[in-house]
C-alpha cells in the first residue's frame, strides 16, 4: 500500500481518462492520492475531483511560486477559504523558485510568508517547493517553524546541507522519479541514506518526472500515480531497504503528517 503525496491530477493531460488513471493506480496498490493545488483555478478543480472520489483523493491549496505574481489579496482570500475545507490536508504548493524566476523574488517571498502564516492559523502542514533558493527559503521557514505543525519539502533535489537544515526543522522529505534518473538523480540517490525512515515520503508529481528507469518505456512521457511503484523500487534499492519496509513506513508517515484516514 502506497500514498502518492503529490500528483497534479487537474492537469489537462488527465482530462480525458482520469477514471482509468485512478483505476490503474488502485490496481498498482496506490491507496490514496493527494492532488496538488497551485492557484485558485487548480484548487477549484482539485475540489471537484475530491468530491468525485471522496475516499480516494484529498488535496492541497496554495499558490506555486511560479504564479506568486498573480496571487493578489482577493486570490489569497480564496485560497484561505479553500484551505479550511476538510479535504484540504496541506497548505501549498508554496515556496520559492529562483531557478526560473517566473515571479519576482520579493513577491515570491511575500506570498510564501503569507502561506506560512495561514498554515499556522489552520494548524495544517505545508506542501513546500524550493529550487535554487535555499539561502532565502530556509531562514523564512525557520522563522515561522515554532507555530507550524510540520510539512514536506516536496520533490527534494538539493544538497546534503539543505537536507540537514530541513531535517533540523523536523520537515519531511518528498522523493519523486528524480531518483530514477541516471543523469540528474545521482546526488539524490546518495542522499537517501541520510533521510530518516520516519521523514521520508513518496510522490510522483504526475504528469511530470516520469521515472526514466521504467521498463518497458511507456508510450508517452506522461507520468501517472501508478508509477509510484518505480519510485519505491529505486528508493528501496538506494537506501538498502526492502520495498515492503519502505512502503509501510512512507505510508505511515503520510497518514500521520496529513492526518489521513483511509
Amino acid at each position: 500500500m502506497l500514498i502518492d503525496i503529490g500528483a497534479n491530477l487537474g492537469h489537462v493531460s488527465f482530462s480525458r481518462d482520469l477514471h482509468q488513471v485512478i483505476a490503474t493506480a488502485q490496481d498498482a496498490g496506490i491507496a490514496h492520492i493527494i492532488v496538488t493545488g497551485t492557484d485558485v483555478a487548480s484548487v477549484e478543480h482539485a475540489q471537484i475531483l475530491c468530491e468525485q472520489y471522496p475516499h480516494y483523493l484529498s488535496m492541497t491549496a496554495g499558490y506555486h511560486p511560479h504564479l506568486a505574481a498573480s496571487c493578489n489579496n482577493g486570490a489569497f482570500q480564496q485560497i484561505r477559504d479553500f484551505a479550511a475545507l476538510s479535504q484540504v490536508v496541506a497548505v501549498g504548493e508554496t515556496g520559492l523558485d529562483f531557478n526560473r524566476d517566473y515571479s519576482p523574488r520579493d513577491i515570491q517571498e511575500k506570498v510564501f510568508a503569507e502561506h506560512l502564516a495561514l498554515a499556522a492559523d489552520l494548524q495544517k502542514p505545508l506542501f513546500l517547493h524550493q529550487r535554487d533558493a535555499h539561502r532565502r527559503f530556509y531562514p523564512i521557514l525557520k522563522e515561522h517553524r515554532d507555530r507550524l505543525t510540520g510539512g514536506v519539502v516536496h520533490c527534494f533535489t538539493d544538497t546534503r546541507e539543505a537536507l540537514e537544515d530541513y531535517l533540523d526543522l523536523d520537515m519531511h522529505i518528498g522523493v519523486t522519479g528524480w531518483v530514477c534518473d541516471e543523469r540528474r538523480g545521482l546526488e539524490l540517490q546518495q542522499l537517501l541514506r541520510y533521510i530518516p525512515a520516519d521523514r521520508l515520503l513518496l510522490e510522483t508529481d504526475a504528469p511530470y518526472l516520469l521515472p526514466r528507469s521504467l521498463k518497458p518505456k511507456p508510450a508517452t512521457r506522461r507520468n501517472e500515480p501508478r508509477h509510484l511503484t518505480e519510485v519505491l523500487r529505486k528508493v528501496a534499492d538506494y537506501s538498502d531497504r526492502s520495498m515492503t519496509a519502505v512502503a509501510a513506513q512512507t505510508t505511515a508517515n503520510a497518514l500521520k503528517l496529513f492526518d489521513l484516514a483511509l
